[in-house]
């Protein structure tokens, strides 16, 4: 839907008598009896190489200074995961660069593997070694950063800068300052971003970079929806809230081009305690 400023919402509830939105920017002028318009579309970010380089918001806008992105393909944000006989059994190996993940947990392309673990253990630091390490692998490489403080993404994207990552790199930023519901999107507005490389036979890593802190926003997206709160106050869909974004990482079959989407999810654990509610899913 769009508002009388020219700010878009997106549809979360839909009832008899009233219709839950979430806003997806700046809600400070909008007021009680504007008008409100259907659009008649689903949510769709644009997608590309032209995106590769770049750093994007939750919308799929450049916030890097550098220009528009010209690009005329967009995907849904939100999409069917591929079924049981659209794909093939991973088979590729992903190399990290680290020795002891690649000799004794080898990561293939197509997969998930969950990275959890306190903040300040080192995660980042090992998606930003893996990213690094995608250099000549003919990858392209996708970091959505959920939450994180900007001055850190500045200096992680500067880091790639310096090595060349961002020659095959596409950020993903949804800061701590931003609405909730940027936070929520992010990720998925991330695979859609990758999707339309793997159906194009590429080969695409992701990082989702946390994914606590997208389950902390939807869940104050949801209270203020008022859904009924379960364990912790989440409600009762969050699982599927993940679910459904990491079954969208996937090694296509042959017939499909054998592209494949390899997903690093991030939990972050408190002290330790890996048997929380999020941490469990």
């Amino acid at each position: 839907v769009e508002f009388a400023n020219g700010t878009y919402g997106m549809a979360q509830n839909l009832e008899s008598s009233e219709v839950g939105i979430i806003i997806l920017g700046g809600f400070d002028d909008i007021r009680e009896g504007d008008t409100v318009k259907r659009t008649g579309r689903i949510m769709e970010v644009p997608v590309g190489e032209q995106l590769i380089g770049r750093v994007v918001n939750a919308l799929g806008q450049p916030i890097d200074g550098l220009g528009e992105i010209k690009t005329d393909k967009t995907r849904p944000v939100e999409v069917k995961a591929p079924g049981v006989m659209e794909r093939k059994s991973v088979s590729e190996p992903l190399q990290t660069g680290i020795k002891a993940i690649d000799a004794l947990v080898p990561i293939g392309r197509g997969q998930r593997e969950l990275i959890i673990g306190d903040r300040k253990t080192g995660k980042t630091s090992l998606a930003i070694d893996t990213i690094l390490n995608q250099k000549d692998q003919n990858m392209i490489v996708i970091y959505v950063a959920i939450g994180q403080k900007n001055s850190t993404v500045r200096a992680q994207v500067e880091t790639l800068r310096q090595m060349g990552a961002m020659d095959y790199t596409i950020v993903v930023n949804a800061g701590p300052s931003e609405p909730a519901p940027m936070l929520y999107l992010a990720p998925y507005v991330g695979a859609a971003m990758g999707e339309e490389f793997m159906y194009n036979g590429k080969h695409v890593l992701i990082v989702y970079d946390d994914l606590s802190k997208q389950a902390t926003a939807y869940r104050e997206l949801s209270l203020i929806l008022r859904r009924p709160p379960g364990r912790e106050a989440y409600p009762g869909d969050v699982f599927y809230l993940h679910s459904r974004l990491l079954e969208r990482a996937a090694k296509l079959s042959d017939e499909l081009g054998g592209g494949s989407m390899t997903a690093l999810p991030f939990i972050e654990t408190q002290a330790g305690d890996v048997s929380a509610y999020i941490p469990t899913n």
